[in-house]
């Protein structure tokens, strides 16, 4: 009787850890297949982010040893008026803005609309597909290239065709608001098709059975738009609006080669200010450029939380009533 009840422990203890090792393994296979993209975002991402954050509190140069001032940096930035580095950031802070007021509904709006007309025949073939996605393909150099070109006051093909319709050449990229049209325009040409791909992935999902419903019930476009095609693409739509805010604010490329901050100090915007301060001229300051970095990170941290609140205002009350 002893013997058996030993086997049988003896079984239930193999039975036990060989649970436990299939338990082991099937618990560290994820990690294992997430292993080198958490490698890339440890080295890439989140020990540059903490070497900034570091500097920030310093002053540095590249040349010597970093040497602590505290919160220095931040106060010349956010509350020493009579800094030159209160003044300029807060002027290209401005810009910024400015650039994202005005790309980004376009930078929506228009991509969403022409999905809507990719997602119903005759305009949903491949080749219209290519046609609005191809700008995308190219670097920023050249985007800004071909629209200088095209935009230019003198010898440009926009001035030439309004200059033959009856209009006066207009300076697009050497006066207000002009420059900022300039490259709202030239950012909505080159980034729209990425935008439209996404809409369009989120379109295919919508059942057609909701739009024929609609049409049966009386609904126009505009209500069918409202009413079934917002709520069908809430998702990749927070996904476009959020990452393409993040985008306008980090803009750099166009108006570094299109306007290069002209006229004056209208067009430069803050990517263009914290490279001038921590890398360009003879004396470097990384630390400040640093601390500009993490009070603009910190904004757009604030914008992408309010962004989320404002798309997803019954979360949290749905999240109360299942607790």
């Amino acid at each position: 009787m002893d013997s058996q009840i030993n086997v049988s422990n003896e079984m239930a203890a193999k039975t036990e850890l060989r649970k436990k090792k299939k338990w082991k393994k099937g618990t560290l296979t994820p990690y294992l297949f997430i292993t080198p993209h958490l490698l890339f975002f440890l080295i890439f991402l989140v020990l540059p982010t903490l070497h900034g954050i570091y500097i920030s509190f310093h002053s540095w140069n590249f040349f010597s040893d970093p040497v602590f001032v505290g919160f220095q940096n931040y106060a010349d930035i956010l509350f020493n008026k009579d800094s030159l580095y209160y003044e300029y950031y807060w002027m290209a802070f401005r810009a910024t803005l400015i650039f994202v007021v005005f790309s980004v509904p376009f930078l929506i709006f228009v991509p969403l609309i022409i999905a809507i007309a990719m997602n119903n025949k005759p305009f949903g073939n491949t080749f219209f597909r290519v046609l609005f996605y191809a700008p995308s393909l190219f670097s920023v150099a050249t985007v800004v290239l071909i629209w200088v070109w095209m935009l230019d006051t003198n010898a440009g093909l926009v001035n030439y065709y309004l200059v033959q319709l009856g209009f006066d050449r207009i300076p697009w990229l050497t006066s207000i608001p002009w420059a900022w049209v300039g490259l709202v325009i030239m950012t909505i040409w080159w980034t729209m098709g990425y935008n439209m791909i996404l809409f369009l992935a989120g379109l295919q999902d919508v059942p057609e059975q909701l739009y024929e419903a609609a049409k049966i019930d009386g609904a126009n476009f505009l209500q069918r738009f409202w009413h079934i095609t917002i709520p069908g693409i809430k998702g990749p739509l927070l996904y476009v609006l959020v990452m393409t805010t993040i985008a306008s604010f980090n803009v750099f490329g166009q108006p570094f080669l299109a306007t290069d901050g002209a006229p004056g100090r209208e067009t430069r915007v803050l990517m263009m200010y914290i490279r001038d301060v921590a890398f360009a001229g003879s004396n470097p300051r990384a630390g400040m450029g640093a601390a500009m970095s993490i009070v603009m990170g910190v904004f757009m941290l604030i914008v992408t939380i309010i962004q989320f609140k404002l798309m997803n205002p019954k979360q949290k009350k749905a999240k109360m009533k299942v607790s």
